[in-house]
C-alpha cells in the first residue's frame, strides 16, 4: 500500500501528472473518473500566489470529487515559498506539490523548477521551510539532475527526505533532456536505496505495458502519467484492466465522443463558455485520434466558439459514423473507408 503520508494511494498507484494548460480541474476530473489514484493541478507560480493573481488563484480551485488531489507550486525564494504553500493549504487539497523539475528557460533562470538542481543546499533549504510551514503532506517532484554530467539525484534524495518531504517523484530525465530522448528508469531503484519515502517514476509511461514493466523493473511505488493521457484520456482504465485482468481494450467510438462531450461540458461549467471552448481545442486529438474523416471536422471546431454549435458538430459526426461503420474496430474502419 503507497501512501503519501496517511493518504492511501492503493496498490501500484497511477497518477496524473501536473501539466501546465493540461490539467484544469475539468481534465482532472475525467482522469479521476478512468481511475487516476490521484491528481495534480497545474503548476503554480508562488510569486502569483502571494499577488493573489487571478489566474493563479483559478488554478487552485479544487474539487471533492477530485481527492486525492494536490496543488503544485514553484519558486525560487523559500520565504515566498513558505506564504504560497499557507495560501495553497487553505484551499484544503490533500498534499502540497514543489516542482524541482520544470526545465524551460523562463523558470530555471530564476532558480526554480529545475534550476534548483544547480543549488541542491537552497533546494533542501526550500523544501524544508515549505514542510514546516504547513501541516499538510509536502511532496517534490523533481529531475536526474542537471545533464548528464551532473546527475546528483541520489545525493539529493535523502537531503530531501531528510527536509520532510513525504514522497518523490522523479522524472528519469535531466533538465537538459527536456522531453526529449528515452527516460532512463534504471535510476529508481537506486533512489528507492537511499530513502524511505515513496519515489514515484514519471517519464515515458505511455501504455498499460509501459505501467506494468515500470513498477516490475524499478520497484517504485507509483507511475506518473503525463502526455500520454492527452493523447489517450483512457489510458487509466486501460492500466486498471490490465494489472487486474492482464488485458484492456480500445475505448469504442461512441465511448470516445461520450466522454468528450462529457469532459467539454465540465470545462464550460468551470471556466465559462468562450474560454472553455478555446482551451478545449488541444484534446479533440486525443479524443478523435484515427477516425476516418476526422481532419474536417477538427479543421471545422477550430472556427467555432459556441457551445451549442460545437455539440451540434461533434453529435452529427458521431451519429453519421456509427451509422457507417457501426462497432467496427479501426482497422477495419480504414478498410470499409
Amino acid at each position: 500500500m503507497t501512501k503519501i503520508g496517511t493518504i492511501e494511494l492503493g496498490e501500484r498507484p497511477v497518477v496524473l501528472a501536473p501539466m501546465e494548460d493540461v490539467t484544469d480541474v475539468s481534465f482532472r476530473l475525467v482522469a479521476r473518473r478512468m481511475g487516476a489514484d490521484a491528481v495534480y493541478t497545474e503548476f503554480i507560480s508562488s510569486e502569483a500566489l502571494i499577488r493573489a493573481a487571478a489566474k493563479s488563484m483559478r488554478k487552485m480551485t479544487t474539487l471533492a470529487e477530485e481527492r486525492p488531489v494536490a496543488i503544485q507550486i514553484f519558486g525560487g525564494d523559500p520565504v515566498v515559498m513558505q506564504e504560497a504553500a499557507q495560501i495553497s493549504e487553505r484551499t484544503e487539497p490533500d498534499f502540497i506539490d514543489i516542482n524541482c523539475g520544470c526545465w524551460v528557460k523562463g523558470v530555471t533562470g530564476k532558480g526554480a523548477g529545475a534550476g534548483l538542481l544547480k543549488d541542491p543546499a537552497r533546494m533542501e533549504h526550500m523544501v524544508r521551510a515549505t514542510v514546516d510551514a504547513v501541516k499538510l503532506p509536502v511532496t517534490v517532484k523533481t529531475r536526474l539532475g542537471w545533464d548528464h554530467e551532473s546527475i546528483n539525484i541520489l545525493n539529493i534524495a535523502p537531503m530531501l527526505e531528510q527536509a520532510g518531504a513525504a514522497a518523490l517523484t522523479i522524472h528519469c530525465r535531466t533538465r537538459s533532456m527536456g522531453h526529449s530522448g528515452e527516460a532512463d528508469w534504471s535510476w529508481i531503484p537506486r533512489i528507492k536505496e537511499k530513502v524511505g519515502i515513496p519515489v514515484f517514476l514519471n517519464g515515458d509511461v505511455k501504455t498499460p505495458e509501459d505501467a506494468a514493466q515500470a513498477f516490475a523493473e524499478t520497484g517504485c511505488d507509483a507511475v506518473m502519467v503525463g502526455r500520454a493521457a492527452i493523447n489517450n484520456p483512457f489510458v487509466f482504465k486501460q492500466i486498471k484492466d490490465y494489472f487486474a485482468t492482464g488485458t484492456y481494450r480500445d475505448p469504442s467510438v461512441e465511448e470516445r465522443f461520450d466522454l468528450c462531450l462529457e469532459h467539454l461540458e465540465m470545462s464550460i461549467q468551470s471556466k465559462g463558455e468562450m474560454r472553455a471552448i478555446l482551451e478545449y481545442r488541444k484534446y479533440y486529438a486525443g479524443y478523435l485520434k484515427g477516425l476516418f474523416g476526422i481532419s474536417k471536422l477538427r479543421a471545422d471546431l477550430m472556427l467555432v466558439t459556441e457551445k451549442n454549435a460545437v455539440f451540434d458538430a461533434l453529435q452529427k459526426f458521431r451519429d453519421h459514423y456509427l451509422s457507417q461503420f457501426g462497432d467496427l474496430v479501426e482497422s477495419q474502419i480504414a478498410k470499409a473507408a
